[in-house]
């Protein structure tokens, strides 16, 4: 029994010698984003410096075994502490803990780094994010400095814009008036031609059914005109000829201006006139005009 606590002994012993594992090493990883502290910035004291070796001492790790030896005869012998089952089952626990140790370290180094690593990346890119966005929001906040001026501008703009119509909207009324007496005067001259040409139209529809019941029934006035026809197409009219026809219509037309003119019934004028005013008052009450007529044809305003 002696001989296995020695053997054990000794193998933590030459355990212990070859240094810790990568893993074992405490490793500093920094997962927040805040500013340092003030008391981070403050020097630190420096640490002691481990001498190491046995117990600290600096002396070789091996003495562990003569000492260990040594230490276990006379607390064995004097029973100060018994080897039982306990025992035994704190060895196997032990030789367990340094088969796993010395064993599987790296792999559970290595797992856990690559954790922490995964950790660190997220943290990482989450950092990222927040810094475009606050960047952006930086930007958005610099181009909105003259948020001030240019609304500043815009209210001049609009007061500029509001002086401006009214300005036009004083002498906008004289325009719209101008135009709707055009649009009146127009519409004048237009029945006046109207009624004109259909004048024109009847008076010689009237005078060529006269003329040609005149030529009709006057047997000379029809041989008259017949002889002034041959002779204008043979050429062998005398200068200064009269033609029948010519002269036909020109009596008709001039005993209708004299009967015209001494004619007293202005009946067909005054229907003339109150269509022509009825017609006037129409188009501006439906165009929204400013003025109205009268039945006189007197131009009134509306109130």
């Amino acid at each position: 029994m002696l001989r296995a606590a020695s053997v054990a002994a000794r193998r933590t012993v030459l355990t212990s010698s070859k240094g810790l594992p990568k893993c074992a090493a405490p490793r500093a990883m920094a997962f927040h984003s805040s500013s340092p502290r003030d008391e981070e910035a403050k020097e630190v004291d420096p640490a002691p410096v481990d001498k190491g070796g046995l117990f600290g001492t600096g002396l070789s790790e091996w003495f562990a075994l003569p000492i260990g030896m040594t230490a276990a005869v006379p607390i064995i012998k004097l029973e100060w502490y018994v080897v039982n089952e306990e025992t035994q089952l704190a060895a196997v626990f032990v030789a367990f803990c340094v088969a796993v140790y010395s064993q599987a370290g790296s792999a559970i180094h290595d797992a856990l780094d690559e954790r922490a690593k995964t950790l660190l990346k997220e943290h990482n890119e989450a950092e990222d994010k927040v810094i475009g966005a606050l960047e952006q929001k930086l930007d958005f906040l610099k181009a909105n400095q003259n948020m001030v001026n240019d609304f500043e501008a815009i209210n001049e703009i609009r007061e500029n814009s509001y002086k401006q119509l009214n300005a036009a909207g004083a002498i906008k009324p004289q325009h719209d008036l101008k135009a709707q007496m055009e649009r009146i005067i127009n519409m004048v001259a237009s029945e006046e031609a109207t009624v004109t040409e259909k004048t024109k139209q009847a008076i010689m529809e009237e005078a060529t059914a006269v003329v040609t019941e005149q030529f009709s029934t006057d047997k000379a006035l029809k041989k008259a005109a017949l002889d002034n026809a041959i002779a204008q197409i043979k050429g062998s009219a005398e200068a200064g000829a009269i033609d029948p026809v010519s002269a036909a219509f020109s009596k008709f037309l001039k005993g209708k201006a004299e009967a015209a003119a001494a004619s007293v019934d202005d009946s067909e004028e005054v229907a003339q006139k109150a269509a022509l005013i009825a017609k006037m008052s129409a188009v501006a009450k439906s165009e929204g005009m400013f003025f109205d007529f009268d039945t006189s044809g007197k131009p009134v305003m509306n109130a």
